[in-house]
């Protein structure tokens, strides 16, 4: 045990020391062995325990003659962490993946280097991981901590990746600084970590980050088990579910995010999926789309609100002539009014995004599968692709004042950068998708993007050097789009979805599929 020498620290040291060792036992530890371990007069543990039983800090089992912690520990020990309590947001889903896996599911916290286990739901094996409440694990060496790292800004995440000393547990622990850096890059691209028997021989594990609307790492969740029953192919199936549920936990957490700016604009009936807002400087209003009931919406202002309905779901849209044109699955539509005239010679299939580049012309995404071809679709109709990808981009914007065509790739989270008369792809921005997906694009005046993200209840804001500096929680969980407008574009509009939204989460986020503002 420690000692402290100083004035008056004496009786609060022994009385430390007292709650560790009862702590430590769970069947209690009685007056006189008390006495022994910590070699001090038995009139003085009795006067101290006396003082704990007083204050509800141990509790004496009468029959037994022993002490154990009293239930006043239990209640400090909840307010660790405010409110609301990250514990009691997992315990759901923490008990669903117990049962699911039949391993023991934790969740753990970020403490300095080590990250500190909050909770567990025990495996009902008799060979199981058992790791006790408030034990501290090493960041590198634990799903948990590795999660948690994965998911830092850079600028949180490499002083501690630093500071690190990486001694190795086992024969399999991580100990170059370097290979942890290309493991991080590759568990922030699938969203969850892998614990390969790298902290304790014989264990496994498997862990997600928990991000709360406001985009703040609160912690990870995680499953393990015997090597032998967690085997890689079954951790990598239940890698996606440890995604999902963490993603479930965030969610739960939005009080604990600043209050929201976004209003849902009650005069605007909701679509079942928003997306794809403009707003359009000539008239003054917003239109965006509803691409599964299928329609083209109008919205001024001053409140009036207008729906075109179309035959076909709808892919896309930009501007001809200072007309709308809807990209539809067979062809493309042009709305003048409450008319809807079939664009002449659109021959191009397969279109996955469009914006405006000049007059007349148009960038264009296009693709089946894994690749796009990204390029301009000329006043003549023919296409001059300029740049080929290995994965799909679903959205599109143009900066006419940096000429720089900016690109959403949702499978991988990038946001790219290209630029007319080079080839060179350039990554603006990555968020991992257990942030959300990237869904949307718009630029404000001082060169920032904001961008949506789905099933991440936010939109967020990365300034003009791509670094995250400004998120938005939204009580919704699919935001599918984003707008810069309204008087002096001092207003962010975000449609938003309900169509593939849980009844659960539907319970709790009515206002999906609503049309939000939030001044800027």
């Amino acid at each position: 045990m420690t000692r402290n020498t100083g004035e008056g620290t004496g009786s609060l040291e022994k009385a430390i020391d007292i709650l560790d060792l009862i702590s430590e036992r769970t069947d209690g530890m009685s007056q006189n062995d008390l006495a022994e371990r910590l070699a001090l007069p038995r009139t003085t543990v009795y006067r101290i325990l006396a003082t704990l039983v007083a204050r509800g800090l141990v509790r004496r089992d009468p029959g037994r003659r022993k002490y154990c912690l009293g239930f006043r520990c239990v209640e400090m020990a909840k307010q660790v962490y405010s409110m609301p309590d990250l514990v009691s947001a997992a315990s759901s889903q923490l008990r669903a993946l117990r049962d699911l896996t039949g391993e023991t599911s934790y969740i753990g916290t970020l403490e300095g280097l080590d990250v500190v286990s909050l909770e567990r739901y025990d495996s009902p094996h008799s060979q199981r991981s058992n790791a006790s409440l408030g034990h501290r694990k090493p960041v590198y060496a634990t799903s948990q901590g590795k999660a948690i790292l994965s998911a830092l800004p850079a600028e949180l995440r490499d002083p501690i990746v630093r500071d690190l000393n990486l001694k190795p547990l086992t024969e399999l622990t991580i100990t170059d600084r370097r290979r942890l850096q290309a493991e991080l890059r590759i568990i922030q691209s699938r969203g969850y970590a892998i614990d390969d028997e790298e902290n304790v021989l014989g264990t496994r594990c498997v862990g997600a980050p928990v991000i709360d609307p406001q985009g703040v790492v609160r912690g990870a969740i995680s499953v393990a088990g015997p090597a032998y029953r967690l085997t890689m192919a079954r951790i990598e199936l239940l890698g996606p579910e440890l995604v999902e549920a963490a993603r479930y936990i965030g969610a739960q957490l939005q009080s604990a995010a600043t209050d929201s700016s976004a209003q849902a604009i009650s005069a605007v009936p909701q679509t079942i999926h928003g997306s794809h807002p403009l707003w359009c400087e000539n008239s003054g209003r917003l239109l965006w789309l509803d691409t599964l009931a299928p329609a083209l919406r109008f919205y001024q202002p001053d409140g009036e609100h207008q729906k075109i309905p179309v035959e076909q779901p709808i892919i896309g849209v930009f501007f001809k002539d200072q007309f709308p044109v809807l990209i539809l699955e067979k062809n493309a539509v042009l709305i003048d009014g409450n008319q809807v005239e079939s664009l002449a010679n659109w021959p191009h299939k397969h279109v996955r995004a469009v914006c405006n580049r000049t007059s007349g012309t148009l960038w264009v995404s296009m693709g089946a599968g894994n690749t796009s071809r990204i390029g301009i679709i000329e006043t003549d109709g023919t296409f001059d692709p300029l740049w080929q990808l290995n994965e799909a981009v679903d959205h599109l914007l143009w900066h006419a004042q940096s000429e720089t065509l900016y690109a959403n790739a949702p499978d991988s989270g990038n946001i790219l950068m290209l630029k007319p008369g080079s080839s060179a792809v350039r990554k603006f921005a990555t968020v991992p998708k257990s942030s959300g997906i990237i869904s949307g694009l718009d630029i404000d005046a001082n060169g920032g993007l904001w961008t949506a993200l789905r099933d991440g209840w936010s939109v967020v804001h990365f300034a003009e050097d791509g670094n995250l500096d400004h998120v938005i929680a939204l009580p919704v969980p699919c935001p599918t789009g984003v707008a810069i407008g309204g008087i002096e574009g001092k207003t962010l509009y975000v449609t938003s979805a309900r169509q593939f939204v849980p009844l659960d989460i539907l319970k709790k986020a009515p206002l999906s599929g609503s049309l939000f503002e939030i001044a800027l």
